[in-house]
């Protein structure tokens, strides 16, 4: 007999089971209620499926680095309590996602549900931690970072597993891998207090940046009424908020206006060029705010914050006589987004059922 929406809705009511396991439950039981129910219970499904509707923002971020440095995977994976996060039995199942997420590649959650282990389906597998444990269990999201050739990649666990970071690098010569992989487990702890969310200015789109740049102006301007009020000292507002407004024209006209203000102050001319550097640079800091608070390249080093990234990397390139890179980076923030929604149930059962 066909199976309708319906009676989907009712088993699932019944047994808490997923919408596409009531619907087989449904076809081999041909539309018998109560004997779709002891299908489920008889494949295990029903308990893990009353777990599944709870919201999971709990867990742990788990990473997994190859012994040689070329590749690495981060995992995220919820449950509904802190609680069940710390216990040995979850840290070994998030592992364990790691370790097949790894080993597996999946394109996605599903491709990785299809995968097998232990001689069964990633997704059974799933469940029956999910029984076993007791709480709803979510892979939430994962990356994998594949280095190549003298390319390195090291990360990076913050908080027992609150916050995680992989940092991809290229390398010049093949002997400063070692030190490099060092170097990027140090940059990895600047990306998890920082959270930068790109590499440079130059992936930002001029759109973008002109709203963020009204928005900044009017937030300023907005605080210095109330330090006004407070007679506090006003903070300065900028002209520009990013290195993709600093063109050539306006950065030469910022160094006639700052030679201009050197006359003024009576300095010699023949200092001017000790002088200007320090000064263009302050200009370029008090107006690249948006590059310092996403850009990682563009941020101040949270371990030298006199410099940026994008300085040390340099420094640290000719420290070790070979250049070096950073070519990605991912951040992972548990329970980062996580909200519960509203669920439309109907309009849910008749697409699965199309």
């Amino acid at each position: 007999m066909a199976v309708t929406a319906g009676m989907v809705k009712e088993l699932r009511e019944k047994t808490g089971a997923g919408m596409m396991d009531c619907k087989k439950a449904l076809v081999a039981s041909e539309g018998d209620i109560e004997a779709a129910s002891d299908w489920l219970k008889n494949k295990g499904l029903s308990s893990a499926g009353k777990k599944s509707d709870r919201i999971a923002a709990e867990g742990a971020v788990v990473i997994k680095i190859a012994d040689d440095l070329s590749k690495a995977t981060m995992v995220e994976v919820n449950a509904e309590t802190d609680f069940v996060a710390k216990n040995e039995q979850f840290q070994n199942f998030a592992a364990s996602v790691a370790e097949q997420v790894f080993t597996s590649s999946p394109a996605d959650v599903d491709a990785l549900n299809a995968t097998e282990i232990n001689g069964g389906s990633f997704e059974d597998y799933v469940k029956t931690n999910i029984s076993t444990i007791g709480e709803n269990l979510v892979i939430r999201r994962f990356d994998s970072v594949n280095a190549s050739g003298n390319d390195v990649v090291n990360g990076y666990i913050h908080m027992g597993g609150k916050i995680g970071v992989l940092v991809e690098a290229s390398c010049e010569k093949a002997e400063m891998k070692n030190d490099v992989a060092d170097f990027l487990k140090q940059l990895s702890m600047h990306i998890a207090a920082m959270k930068p969310t790109i590499l440079s200015y130059t992936e930002f789109d001029a759109d973008f940046v002109a709203k963020e740049t009204e928005g900044t102006i009017k937030t300023i301007e907005k605080e210095n009424e109330e330090r006004a009020r407070l007679k506090k000292p006003l903070k300065n507002i900028p002209q520009f908020i990013s290195k993709l407004q600093l063109t050539d024209a306006v950065m030469a006209d910022v160094e006639v206006k700052l030679k201009e203000e050197l006359k003024a102050e009576g300095k010699p001319e023949k200092i001017w060029d000790r002088i200007l550097p320090g000064k263009i640079d302050r200009f370029i800091a008090d107006n690249t705010l948006l590059d310092q608070e996403l850009c990682l390249l563009d941020q101040f080093y949270a371990l030298d914050d006199k410099k940026t990234v994008s300085t040390i990397v340099e420094e640290k390139s000719k420290a070790l006589g070979g250049k070096i890179e950073i070519t990605k980076f991912v951040r992972f923030e548990l329970g980062d987004g996580i909200e519960k929604k509203e669920d439309d149930f109907a309009a849910e059962v008749e697409a699965q059922l199309k």
